[in-house]
């Protein structure tokens, strides 16, 4: 079930956006379409964008300034941003936007298959990380509230921590079954033997 979270498109050219909107439909997420790096920083600050897709050359602000901006604030420095580029990928391009910590750099035009899978996979890694940090999160207010939760019953631990221990003092001791009288102990069976043999 797509998450209510939504995948940001930021390009100043109208017919990039329409195709990468379209190749981007089959995934089923919540797709939002922008034309500037102002109004990209806008939605994403609106918090309800789990990755961006950003043309690196845009007029108003650039995708880049748009990636240190993200980096810099705590609420945004995780979203993953893949920068598309029409210019070809130039190595002092390429590290700019590694050190700034993009998810990939792909160069213009992108193949729409290649791009949903990247896609795909960035945007359901990065929800996997929140759902942990918030799982995390209230394991830790469990915690300083007194209240950490204990196993569960069907833990294989719980199991083994009921089993009582030999030596350890909180295990109730039990007397130990006694004999029943309709069998003969060793002593009584070596005695008839012995009488057996004196007999004869």
């Amino acid at each position: 079930m797509p998450s209510d979270a939504g995948i940001l498109i930021v390009d100043d050219h109208r017919d990039t956006r329409y195709a990468l909107e379209s190749a981007l439909a089959p995934l089923g997420h919540r797709l939002c379409c922008v034309a500037g790096g102002d109004e990209a920083l806008k939605e994403v600050l609106r918090g309800r964008v789990g990755l961006v897709l950003l043309d690196v050359c845009m007029p108003d602000v650039s995708g880049l300034d748009v990636v240190r901006y993200l980096r810099r604030l705590e609420q945004t420095q995780h979203i993953p941003v893949v920068l598309l580029t029409g210019f070809g990928l130039d190595p002092a391009l390429t590290s700019a936007a590694f050190e700034l910590g993009v998810a990939d750099l792909l160069p213009k035009p992108v193949d729409p298959g290649s791009l949903r899978t990247k896609v795909r996979y960035l945007y359901d890694a990065h929800q996997r990380r929140l759902a942990l940090e918030r799982e995390v999160r209230g394991l830790r207010a469990l915690v300083e509230a007194g209240a950490a939760p204990g196993p569960r019953p069907d833990d294989p631990r719980t199991t083994a921590a009921a089993l009582p221990r030999p030596g350890d003092p909180r295990t109730p001791v039990q007397a130990l079954p006694r004999p029943d009288a309709r069998v003969p102990t060793q002593r009584d069976a070596a005695r008839r033997d012995a009488e057996r043999r004196d007999t004869v």
